[in-house]
């Protein structure tokens, strides 16, 4: 838990009674790898926190499985137009390795929200830098090249490579495996 307190205060520091009210209703998970943490056309009722591993976010089309997001170690994540809207997700969270995963269900995030004003202001922060994050991965797609986008997320996440599928991080990127492995031999 203190990886998570301290990734809470990072966000926006709780009181010492919001935090202990927030802390007490995480749940905790040790998924293996490849365990479902969400299942398309499901309802996302978590935000999560992964402590150790990796997580990827991908939805299907036209037969495809397309990577939108990457969360590794100590990172929250979270299917947002589902959590919020309480909508059938079209997304799918899958574990890549073995991962220690928190929880929080949407009903004790909201509660806690009404009862903690400073709850409320780190639920805004979160959604905050989450719209920001989808921001500047749009901004990244539309006016970046493949090799920028490569060496943007290297730099934001070093060992990436060596945890992660390169069909994945590919996926992610928006181009194929031959493109990414061209700019990674440097052709």
């Amino acid at each position: 838990m203190d990886v998570l307190q301290k990734a809470i205060e990072n966000i926006s520091p709780l009181s010492p009674g919001s935090m202990s009210s927030f802390l007490q209703v995480w749940k905790h998970w040790s998924a293996p790898k490849d365990h479902l943490l969400l299942r398309e056309h499901t309802i996302s009722d978590y935000i999560y926190f992964i402590k150790k591993g990796i997580a990827r976010i991908y939805y299907r089309k036209n037969d495809k499985e397309i990577t939108e997001w990457i969360a590794m170690d100590e990172q929250f994540f979270l299917s947002i137009t589902s959590f919020f809207e309480r909508k059938p997700s079209h997304l799918v969270i899958q574990t890549l390795e073995a991962s220690e995963v928190y929880g929080i269900h949407h009903n004790d995030l909201m509660t806690l929200a009404d009862q903690h004003h400073d709850v409320e202001r780190l639920l805004r922060k979160m959604v905050t830098a989450s719209l920001i994050l989808s921001q500047v991965r749009m901004d990244s797609i539309q006016f970046e090249t493949a090799q920028q986008r490569y060496e943007r997320l290297l730099n934001t996440s070093p060992h990436i490579i060596q945890r992660v599928p390169l069909s994945y991080i590919a996926s992610f990127l928006g181009v194929t495996l031959e493109t990414l492995s061209r700019i990674r031999s440097g052709k």
